[in-house]
């Protein structure tokens, strides 16, 4: 990476040294002649830097001269050179207040250092012969604007490994082993497909129906006994462990969980060869049932002979066929980009190119996304004579051909790739976070001022993603997107690094860390041992709570000040550092002198500060300042609407009793280009309300993604300190918003008007003590509504369930989730709809208009505590479902729709409810043994059951062979049950059954023995069954005895 951060910096440095203002200067101490030389040298070393860079690929001296040129390059940048007075922002000078004249003859004296080093570092290129170019020697595919856009969701199918998956299975599913556990193990180079074969196995049907349990645990080259048994329990539980647990504990842990349990393991990516460590886990491991069988994948053809003696057992991947490289090849080449695949000269080259992939799927990939942006013949031509020459045979190394990749980027999307050296192999890496790092390390270069910066560095993310940089993509960049690097990528990213990028995760790589190291990942217990003069980066890993003393800070921050990322986030502090004030380097170049310039503070999940710096206004580029979870935050302080270059701003604190000092909301009027989510706390407290609700100006921020507007505080918005004057109408938002919170709201109950023009509203969360709110059903996108605590409200809309002219409107056509807790008055969903006589024999879905207003695609409906006697129905419900201390018509009314619908033709798929995954039921009134029954008839689907606290059901005489996929049930607090229904026998596929709180159930039936899959039974508060399932000697012990696990 040194040549092309070396050739941007240079750019820069032409840029500064030529300019006006830094010409006056020189005049000023006399220092232009110097100047002038300055920026001649870095022009001429600059001309030859992109053959240099060709050149240092394979000559290490020419390595070697880079890096000493980018160090003397980074001195130059340096702000007490390069920087920006407050006379002139074009010139980055730092000025003495005391002594012009001395410090006059400093910077002279730094000057004419640099220029020996530089002329020095000049004189030496000559013996290298290099040719001046001012571009790479290919550049048509770096230019090219992209003619397709990416989902960021493509997964390449696996191909050519149907025959290793065979022999897998046999190994897996029917190798009849000596051994209770057996361990097979997966070899290969990186980039083979050796996981994504585990997965193909470990995620087939016939294996997860073989096996009880099946767990799957990345090790990467970090092997440790207890993080790896912590990642197993996890994996089982779905659950972190406590991370004070002891080893004896967490292996008692391990044992409960898989010990007499058929259970399949993959340990991914092994590279330890210490036979003793290995014994050790394995020890732990041996418990299993059997048939139990464990995956081991690895590079290393050691660690695959200490896991399995046996050399036929050893999977040994090869590379792919010719038929099969070219099918993958030709995937991704032509299809999936605007490469014309009936070229047949084109055919011709992709075909001899991929010969040379060696079978790699990863090499594979990787050069036909490359070629994929390329459009010509000759392109393509010139790229396997010029490039694909250089390599004789790949012979298992791979990373000089991962490498042609990286060195056809353009300069600024190598030094993003190379910065991802910094997190730890196997890490979900935060896109946005990533992102802000790249801008404040300089890397993303605003070409159109029309676009922010992350927005374009979003795009340079979306470029590597293109050319197999990164993978697993998740999420959406309006929200939360993650992606990983495979190891082999990050293999390369070591490389390309090079000694200015480095992990320290030991005390001995700790003392290992050199002088030109700029970007540094830490294991945050090392921080207190680690200094470093330079660093431009301080992140740490992993991301746990840790206590650094304000000793151990200021000396960190005060041996590191020409930092631009130091990320806090998850640490213990209650203030930030006063030697903070030091950073003079925080930020992009341009800075104003004499103040630390941040360009993003991660302060997310600090969650014991309580308050930001007071000067925080001299923070003039600060991009992002993120506070989420800061919930002791006491006030934001004065000076913050000065940031105007503020792009995220997660939350703003109103000083309650303004003791503090606080900024008031004015100072948001504007911030105008802020993004991303908005959370406005202790709105309740805000003096002048209506005059400082409308200064806030929410309504120019066009660019917010969520605005949450909370009347108290981060832990008590429910603060019931009510303000009739205070009215959400002065607080209006920009119709481009997406999500909308309302939460504790104790003002106006009036809901505002400006909300029928957020047509564009994805999310809304609303509580409070409104008696009225808005029709939500024609928002054409909203997909997650939820109602809470809104303890006056008493119908969800008070408009007819009909239009104007008595036909439907459109009804929540995008509706995913429903969530309605708390509302103790609720009555109906609609004011309008006709109520209904208990005696009637009417059918409740003849109700005024729902019999044809339903939600269409509804997936999740939560109703807790709210006593309404009729909702829209809710017949595709295919998720969860969740009554909670409510009526029973909720759940009669859908389930009866059946009875105008069914058709003698009708199965039962089409049943409402039929692809239900999870229904609970509480306290629900009238809800009886009958009504239930007919109900579970219905849920063909079902996974989980509970049934809770009803005290009109006892069971009896319930059928349920519908419930052949049902895997977890619980019943809790049912005073009639006396025994448990006869039927359960048919539930093959239960595997956790849950008894509690259940004083008349005085024995289980014999049918219990009928579940063999069942591997959990827990009874609780059951008196008259704790003895009569004791262990060998109860009278019910036979009928469970087959149950692994049995809680009393």
């Amino acid at each position: 990476m040194a040549e092309a951060i070396a050739f941007d910096i240079a750019t820069e440095l032409i840029i500064k040294l030529s300019s006006l203002a830094l010409s006056q200067i020189g005049l000023w101490w006399n220092l232009k002649d110097d100047l002038h030389d300055l920026e001649r040298t870095v022009s001429t070393i600059k001309a030859v830097l992109l053959d240099a860079e060709e050149k240092s690929a394979t000559n290490n001296l020419v390595k070697v001269w880079l890096e000493e040129l980018k160090d003397v390059l980074y001195d130059l940048w340096r702000k007490d050179l390069m920087g920006e007075n407050k006379l002139t922002k074009e010139v980055r000078l730092f000025f003495s207040s005391s002594n012009q004249f001395a410090y006059g003859l400093k910077i002279g004296r730094k000057i004419e250092a640099i220029k020996a080093r530089l002329a020095s570092i000049g004189s030496e290129a000559k013996m290298f012969d290099f040719v001046e170019r001012d571009r790479p020697m290919e550049t048509s595919f770096m230019t090219k604007k992209r003619q397709q856009t990416h989902s960021f969701e493509r997964e390449d199918e696996i191909i050519g490994r149907d025959d290793d998956k065979v022999a897998l299975l046999k190994l897996v599913l029917e190798f009849q082993s000596e051994e209770n556990v057996y361990i097979i193990p997966i070899m290969g180079f990186g980039g083979l497909g050796k996981t994504a074969l585990a997965l193909l196995v470990y995620n087939d049907e016939m294996v997860k129906s073989h096996f009880e349990l099946t767990m799957f645990v990345c090790v990467s080259n970090v092997f440790d006994v207890k993080v790896i048994v912590a990642n197993i329990i996890k994996s089982v539980t779905n659950q972190a462990t406590d991370e004070n647990l002891e080893m004896d504990q967490l292996q008692k842990q391990l044992r409960d969980k898989i010990d007499g349990k058929k259970y399949l393991l993959v340990l991914d990516d092994i590279w330890h060869e210490d036979p003793v460590e290995w014994s050790r886990l394995k020890k732990l491991l041996m418990g299993g049932a059997k048939g139990s069988r464990i995956i081991v994948t690895t590079r290393s053809l050691k660690v695959a002979k200490i896991t399995n003696k046996c050399q036929s057992h050893i999977l040994k991947l090869k590379g792919l066929s010719d038929d099969d490289t070219w099918s993958l090849f030709k995937k991704i080449a032509f299809e999936q980009r605007y490469v014309d695949s009936t070229n047949s000269a084109l055919v011709e080259v992709g075909k001899q190119i991929s010969k040379r992939c060696g079978g790699v799927p990863l090499v594979i990939r990787t050069i036909a996304s490359t070629l994929s942006l390329k459009e010509t013949e000759n392109e393509w031509l010139s790229f396997k004579d010029n490039e694909l020459a250089k390599i004789t045979e790949i012979d298992g190394e791979i990373i000089p051909t991962l490498k042609l990749s990286y060195d056809h980027l353009p300069s600024h999307l190598k030094h993003c790739f190379a910065f991802c050296r910094l997190y730890p192999k196997d890490y979900e890496i935060d896109v946005r976070t990533l992102v802000q790092f790249w801008i404040a390390q300089g890397f993303v270069k605003q070409s159109n001022p029309k676009q922010s910066l992350e927005e374009i560095g979003f795009r340079y993310f979306k470029d590597l993603v293109e050319r197999s940089f990164f993978q697993e993509v998740e999420g959406d960049l309006t929200e939360e997107m993650t992606c990983k690097m495979h190891d082999i990528m990050h293999d390369l990213a070591e490389l390309v690094a090079g000694t200015e990028s480095t992990i320290v995760d030991s005390i001995l790589s700790t003392s290992e860390v050199g002088e030109k190291c700029r970007h540094v990942s830490i294991n945050v217990s090392l921080i207190p041992l680690f200094k470093g003069k330079k660093l431009r980066t301080l992140l740490h890993f992993p991301k746990a709570r840790y206590h650094l003393s304000d000793e151990t800070w200021n000396t960190i921050i005060g041996n590191c000040r020409c930092l631009r990322v130091l990320e806090m986030n998850f640490l213990y502090f209650t203030t930030i550092p006063h030697s903070i004030y030091k950073l003079k380097h925080l930020s992009l170049p341009k800075s104003i002198c004499k103040i630390q310039n941040l360009q993003a503070l991660k302060l997310d999940w600090c969650d014991w500060l309580e308050e930001l710096p007071k000067k925080i206004e001299r923070l003039v580029y600060l991009t992002h300042l993120a506070c989420h979870g800061c919930c002791r935050l006491t006030h934001m302080p004065r000076g913050i609407g000065k940031l105007m270059s503020l792009e995220t701003l997660s939350m703003f604190v109103v000083d309650k009793d303004r003791s503090h000092g606080g900024a008031d909301l004015s100072e948001l009027s504007g911030l105008n280009n802020l993004r991303g989510e908005l959370e406005i706390t202790n709105l309740g407290f805000v003096k002048n309300a209506k005059e400082n609700f409308k200064a806030a100006n929410l309504k120019e921020k066009q660019h917010l993604r969520s605005l949450v507007l909370q009347w108290g505080s981060f832990l008590a918005w429910g603060d019931d300190n009510r303000d009739e004057e205070r009215s959400l109408e002065d607080l209006q938002p920009h119709p481009n918003l997406k999500e909308l919170c309302i939460r504790g709201w104790r003002g106006d109950a009036k809901f505002p008007s400006w909300f029928s023009l957020l047509t564009n509203l994805v999310h809304i969360e609303i509580s409070g003590n409104f008696k009225q709110l808005p029709s939500f059903a024609q928002l054409p996108y909203l997909k997650q509504l939820e109602i809470c605590y809104c303890t006056e409200l008493e119908y969800m809309d008070d408009n007819s369930p009909k239009g104007s002219q008595g036909e439907p409107q459109s009804f929540f056509p995008s509706l995913k989730r429903l969530s309605l807790w708390d509302c103790p008055n609720m009555k109906s969903w609609w004011r309008t709809t006709k109520p209904i006589d208990d005696d009637s024999n009417e059918d409740d879905t003849t109700v005024m208009g729902t019999s044809t207003m339903s939600f269409p695609c509804l997936s999740s409906l939560k109703v807790h505590d709210c006593p309404l006697t009729s909702i829209p129905l809710y017949p595709s419900l295919d998720d969860e479902l969740e009554l909670v201390n409510t009526s029973s018509r909720l759940l009669k009314q859908t389930t009866k729709m059946n009875m105008n619908t069914k058709t003698p033709s009708s199965s039962t798929s089409s049943l409402p409810l039929s692809k239900l995954k999870s229904f609970r039921v509480v306290n629900i009134e009238g809800l009886d043994t009958h009504m239930l029954d007919e109900c579970l008839q219905h849920l063909t689907g079902l996974k989980s059951l509970k049934i809770e606290d009803c005290k009109e059901v006892d069971l009896e005489g319930t059928q349920w062979e519908a419930l052949k996929n049902l895997s977890f049930l619980r019943i809790q607090s049912i005073p009639l049950l006396e025994s448990l229904p006869l039927g359960l026998q048919h539930l093959t596929n239960l595997q956790e059954l849950y008894l509690f709180d259940l004083p008349n159930l005085t024995s289980l039936p014999a049918e219990m023995r009928c579940l063999t899959n069942l591997k959990y039974l827990s009874m609780g508060e059951t008196p008259q069954l704790k003895e009569r399932c004791r262990e060998d000697i109860g009278a019910d012990w036979h009928k469970i005895a087959h149950i692994p696990n049995i809680g009393l």
